[in-house]
């Protein structure tokens, strides 16, 4: 359902790069943010933005996901954005690809609606 209230407001100008996964088994099981690593979440690591911002990724096989950055990285050159393994088997439920073309849109923060 969150997706659905997400899918209606404004995003700001698109970029295009390449995204990847993390798990708490391949890094830190804390964030940059301070929270822990959480498979499961839907949530995104990126080297600019501010915490708790909201994004839309959107594959090139036209599958999209929603995320929240509460991280930092990737640091490997030419990636743009690292994703949860959740956000990454909503793009790819195979999870065959660890790395995929995406299209990375922010949610203007004050068109998100709270959701309680």
């Amino acid at each position: 359902m969150t997706i659905l209230l997400f899918s209606q407001q404004p995003e700001t100008l698109a970029q295009e790069g390449l995204a990847s996964f993390y798990t708490v088994a391949s890094s830190s099981d804390l964030t940059a943010s301070g929270e822990t690593m959480v498979d499961e979440a839907l949530t995104c690591a990126m080297l600019s933005g501010n915490f708790g911002e909201h994004y839309r990724i959107t594959a090139s096989n036209g599958r999209s996901v929603v995320v929240r950055l509460n991280d930092r990285g990737p640091y490997i050159e030419g990636r743009n954005i690292d994703l949860s393994e959740a956000a990454m088997r909503v793009l790819d439920p195979s999870l065959k690809n660890g790395v995929m073309k995406v299209r990375i849109q922010r949610f203007q923060e004050e068109s998100i609606p709270p959701l309680f």
